[in-house]
């Protein structure tokens, strides 16, 4: 007999494979389909303990904003394949949202599509005692983001050195009123 010719070989080595891969990774390779067919895309994934809990977070978007109709069908659809797939041995609550407009930017992907956006950057640890930070990302490159500050410094940062890099909000709410 040939390899991959038997069903049950395939289905062994499918299931040893995810296994293997951490739990992001397979619930990422999991939702992508889903996602495809919905038009929506993955902006993040997040296997987190809070508490004595642990949480499956989706963080999905689309062109013109997710709403919670596209979070309950998106969870609807992923929920029956994660519980087949079954990468995950510890109860977990599965949460699926948007990752809102002052969302975290955790990819280079979401680096390169928001330069010229204003941001919040905290730092891990102070640098020249500044630990946090806002200006306008400016550039993106092997893993090192150019902020452009208010006083108009561009201050270059690693990825790795921040706790965090999130888009500001500047919708202003009281104009209109």
């Amino acid at each position: 007999m040939e390899s991959g010719q038997n069903p049950l070989f395939c289905l062994c080595w499918e299931v040893f494979t995810l296994k293997e891969k951490n739990t992001v990774a397979v619930a990422t390779e999991i939702a992508q389909p889903i996602l495809n067919q919905m038009g929506l895309r993955l902006w993040d994934v997040r296997f987190e303990k809070e508490g004595s809990g642990w949480f499956l977070r989706y963080l999905i978007d689309k062109e013109g904003g997710v709403d919670i109709n596209d979070c309950e069908r998106f969870s609807r659809a992923v929920d029956p394949l994660l519980d087949e797939a079954d990468p995950i041995e510890q109860s977990y609550c599965l949460e699926v949202s948007s990752p809102g407009v002052e969302r975290e930017l955790t990819r280079p992907w979401h680096f390169e599509e928001s330069i010229g956006r204003a941001v919040n950057v905290r730092l891990i640890r102070p640098r020249d005692g500044l630990r946090e930070f806002g200006g306008t990302l400016e550039e993106w490159a092997d893993g090192a983001a150019g902020i452009r500050t208010g006083d108009g410094a561009l201050i270059q940062v690693k990825k790795s050195e921040c706790a965090f890099v999130r888009l500001i909000d500047d919708y202003d709410y009281n104009k209109g009123e």
